[in-house]
């Protein structure tokens, strides 16, 4: 293939996540009127940012609503987008391939494709990692999509409606892994069982509901600070969840999950949250270097070793700290900043002229415990070191990372048009999806 001049080439985007919806979206912005053509590949027709899916499982946040249709937002910011799941790269020719895409009753919709690309840039994110536990993948909900999460809200209706038929019998629902995504789905659902109550639909109140957060190592929220840890912890103590630290899943049957000293764990409902890995596509890209997660091994610049036409960036890249503290953490704020920084250099990149290195910004982190509580830490430019945060300026600075989303994609018209519905949704909505 003759390599193009000037900015006349096709950047490829693949996986509309967090990054990768941002990344496409403001390099379309910038450079479309000087010849750039980009083009993003999702397997979905639409985007919810990621950390909401626990408040799509329980109803807390109507999907049909919140979601962006990626056709209509590259009509908006210039981009072309094509649906569907990537097969394979030939890095010769410099094109990927496109799975066909099938319909309901396995019709085929669209026919394999191949897209030709000057720059490929992976942004597929994660999926949860069951580690090979017999039973997981039968047995357990994960929330990994918006389809999976949407599966969970109804399952999660109908028990409640079947268990509350019942004047004894609990509902006990399990949640393996103590992460940010377990345990703001643990608070989550206890503002559920009060909400549902509210509205008639269940008797069952919150001394029927039971919750377990199960987590193998010693304490929840084990990537956070200890102190936001022991805070979070005693939080849900309150609502009344119950933590098991310390404590591994060998296997999980219809009945509930078994631990390694023999205890099985009863549990109607069973959500698995523990680690996350790339898609298991990723290790068969062509010869580029994976690890045993999956994530393509980048460098400080975000390129792939094998190819530098290549880049990866968020929780499917495996790029080093500056700093040496291992590697860059798979949180939404290093996609959102791995995207910010592709795009400064674009210049540079396009110019084949080296790139700096790409630096990790902590700027703490934050857990919602829904309408109860929020708290976390902020750091870097927010703060001086670390400070704790709790209750409405925690929620503030919360619900702001979701507006930075936005703004990044939408702009500030629209960003402030949106939180303005938004508002007004709270006034004239159910506060849950109750169907």
């Amino acid at each position: 293939m003759e390599q193009t001049s000037s900015l006349y080439q096709h950047v490829v985007v693949v996986g509309g996540g967090a990054g990768g919806l941002e990344l496409a979206t403001r390099l379309a912005r910038k450079y479309r009127r000087k010849g750039l053509k980009v083009t993003l590949v999702d397997r979905e027709p639409t985007h919810i940012w990621k950390p909401l899916l626990h408040e799509v499982a329980t109803g807390s946040l109507d999907a049909g609503i919140d979601e962006l249709s990626y056709s209509a937002q590259a009509r908006s910011a210039g981009f072309k987008f094509q649906v569907g799941q990537m097969d394979a790269i030939n890095r010769e020719q410099r094109c990927i391939h496109l799975a066909a895409v099938r319909g309901q009753n396995g019709q085929v919709l669209l026919p394999v494709r191949t897209l030709y690309y000057d720059y490929l840039i992976m942004a597929v994110g994660s999926v949860t990692n069951d580690f090979g536990v017999d039973g997981v993948a039968e047995y357990c909900t994960f929330l990994d999509s918006r389809q999976q999460a949407e599966q969970f809200r109804r399952t999660l209706l109908e028990t409640y409606l079947k268990t509350s038929n019942s004047k004894d019998q609990p509902l006990r629902i399990a949640i393996v892994g103590a992460g940010a995504t377990g345990v703001e789905l643990s608070a989550e659902l206890f503002n559920t069982a009060r909400e549902l109550a509210a509205y008639g639909i269940s008797k069952l109140d919150r001394n029927r509901l039971e919750v377990i957060l199960i987590e193998a190592g010693p304490r929840i929220l084990p990537a956070l600070p200890e102190r936001i840890s022991a805070a979070a912890r005693h939080e849900l103590a309150k609502l009344g969840v119950s933590v098991r630290e310390d404590t591994r899943i060998t296997s999980v049957n219809e009945q509930g999950l078994l631990t390694d000293t023999g205890e099985l764990i009863e549990a109607e409902l069973k959500v698995w949250a523990a680690g996350i890995r790339a898609p298991e596509f990723m290790s068969r890209l062509d010869g580029l270097e994976c690890n045993r997660l999956n994530q393509l091994v980048v460098g400080p610049d975000l390129r792939t070793a094998a190819d530098p036409r290549i880049f990866a960036l968020g929780d499917c890249a495996a790029c080093a700290r500056t700093d040496g503290n291992g590697n860059v953490p798979p949180r939404a704020q290093a996609a959102h900043q791995m995207a910010s920084f592709l795009l400064k250099q674009f210049g540079r990149i396009i110019k084949d002229e080296p790139l700096p290195a790409y630096e990790y910004k902590d700027y703490g982190s934050l857990v919602s415990l829904s309408r109860f509580s929020t708290v976390g830490s902020l750091m870097g430019n927010l703060s001086k070191g670390s400070m704790m945060v709790e209750g409405r300026l925690a929620r503030l600075v919360y619900v702001s990372l979701y507006r930075l989303h936005q703004l990044a994609i939408y702009g500030y018209t629209k960003t402030f048009l949106i939180t303005l519905v938004d508002r007004i949704n709270k006034v004239i909505r159910p506060r849950l999806k109750l169907h």
